[in-house]
């Protein structure tokens, strides 16, 4: 197999996230693996070998030469331009058990050494489509030279956009004001930012809407003015004072025939290098930089860039399977409490309990286990974040939350308190090791670990087992429909000295 050369093949399973797995036959007669993106089981493929190192060899998908027997139309007509999707020609159960597969696949070797585990069904979103609360858009053109593109990127592609006005994982009103931006600024005339050159005007657009509530943020992200550019402001603090005004745009945003309410439109000016979405300074065009949003019988507030999971539905069967897994160490129903979180009855007597949740995010499940503990602590190394879990515990009547701001690592040598459990949702990276070691120390009885990067998650736990902890529970939460994401909750318990000897 060499560098450039175009093999066909079968493909014979994908791993996670989306590593395809082909056999093919070499010009020698003898069979190799190739690893190719954006293939399903069972295709045969034609590509083109672009790297082969240790005996590992990559490539490019050329073409789908003969389809899948479980293969399915496309419901998006962005699918294979677009690169925010994978599966959308699987039906949504076909693509579920491609991804519990995949996590069984990569956990098999390390809990198979404790005997028997339970791995149990995928728990699908409650809805597949028009899911996501937060959509980020950029402005661009899709070809060079070409008209004004709102979007996303293209698969595989730095700077061409598309206009995913059909997008299936939004809902309609994120479709309606998308194609209204792009009408809008298309008739100003106003450039987009180059992001080869850092000059130009628009950058992107960030919309997010409550599920629950119905509730709409919109935010505009801009440079400072038409002939500012990039790295200006923050290397000179120099910065264009005469920002344009979008007033016409908020306006424009209120006349939409939408399902939803605006709450808030927001004019963000972001003079970096970098291409990320942020704010150097913000104006309100109107109402309220925030919106709210409720899971589980709690109320949180959100702004434009608070940490909040993306599918609003999916985070209430998640966080009610953390909350399932807690068990009976609050005693009782645990499936009822999920469904009581926030309506816990005046004068009923706490548990006697300290839970630690760290990587605690906003705060979220802190909240959802406070009205069962007598204290949760909650740990999070973005400040905002902490700043919105305090002000949402305050908004839901919780005053047994204390959220600290730090590195986990770090923070965990400064508190007294022990816990009697251990939540854990870190980052995509998984656990820093040494701070695993700390988290190991406590020796709790239960820890459960919720992670959405099944790769780290596997590495984590070869430490906890040799640590003494067994795998009772693992069960994927499909977060994500159609991407290659999904959640994985991991219940942890201490075996007992007698329990580790047999």
């Amino acid at each position: 197999m060499k560098k450039g050369e175009i093999l066909e093949g079968i493909v014979e399973r994908v791993d996670f996230p989306n590593k395809g797995a082909v056999r093919t036959r070499e010009e020698n007669g003898e069979e190799a693996v190739c690893i190719v993106k954006n293939v399903l089981p069972g295709q045969k493929v034609s590509f083109c070998v672009q790297k082969k190192r240790g005996g590992k060899a990559e490539g490019r998908l050329l073409e789908v030469l003969e389809r899948a027997e479980n293969e399915v139309e496309s419901s998006c007509p962005h699918f294979g331009l677009c690169g925010g999707c994978l599966y959308h020609n699987l039906s949504y159960e076909e693509q579920c058990g491609l991804k519990q597969e995949q996590v069984k696949r990569l956990l098999d070797p390390v809990l198979g050494g404790q005997g028997e585990w339970r791995f149990e069904e995928i728990r699908q979103s409650p809805v597949p489509y028009g899911y996501r609360n937060k959509m980020e858009f950029t402005f661009g053109d899709e070809v060079k030279d070409g008209p004004l593109s709102v979007g996303l990127h293209k698969r595989g592609g730095f700077y061409d956009i598309i206009t995913v006005s059909d997008c299936r994982i939004m809902d309609g009103d994120y479709r309606r004001i998308l194609t209204a931006a792009r009408e809008y600024f298309a008739g100003q005339e106003l450039p987009f930012f180059h992001r080869l050159k850092h000059t130009g005007f628009l950058r992107h657009l960030l919309v997010r809407k409550g599920a629950k509530t119905g509730e709409i943020l919109v935010a505009l992200v801009t440079t400072s003015g038409m002939d500012s550019v990039a790295g200006e402001r923050e290397v000179s603090g120099k910065g264009d004072a005469s920002v344009p005004d979008m007033s016409g745009f908020a306006e424009m945003l209120l006349k939409l025939p939408l399902e939803g309410k605006i709450v808030g439109i927001l004019h963000m000016v972001n003079d970096s290098v970098a291409d990320v979405v942020r704010s150097d300074e913000t104006r309100i065009l109107y109402g309220r930089d925030y919106f709210y949003e409720e899971l589980l019988g709690l109320r949180f507030r959100i702004s434009a860039f608070s940490f909040f999971q993306t599918n609003s539905l999916g985070a209430e069967v998640l966080y009610s399977t953390a909350r399932e897994f807690v068990g009976d160490l609050y005693g009782g129903d645990s499936a009822k409490g999920a469904e009581e979180t926030g309506e816990a009855k005046a004068g009923e007597e706490k548990r006697d309990r300290v839970v630690f949740d760290l990587y605690s995010g906003t705060g979220t499940i802190a909240q959802l286990m406070a009205p069962m503990a007598k204290k949760v602590v909650g740990v999070e190394i973005v400040e905002e974040a902490v700043d919105a879990a305090r002000e949402n515990a305050a908004l839901n009547g919780l005053d047994n939350c204390e959220f600290i701001a730090g590195d986990v690592l770090k923070v965990l040598d400064e508190l007294e308190e022990k816990p009697d459990l251990i939540i854990l949702d870190p980052p995509r990276d998984g656990v820093h090791p040494k701070a695993l070691g700390k988290i190991l120390a406590y020796g709790v009885e239960r820890i459960v670990y919720i992670s959405c990067k099944p790769t780290s998650l596997a590495r984590d736990l070869v430490r906890f087992l040799e640590e003494g902890y067994r795998a009772e529970r693992v069960v994927c939460c499909d977060m994500f429909p159609w991407t290659g994401n999904v959640e994985t909750v991991v219940l942890l318990t201490k075996l007992h000295t007698k329990q580790m000897e047999g």
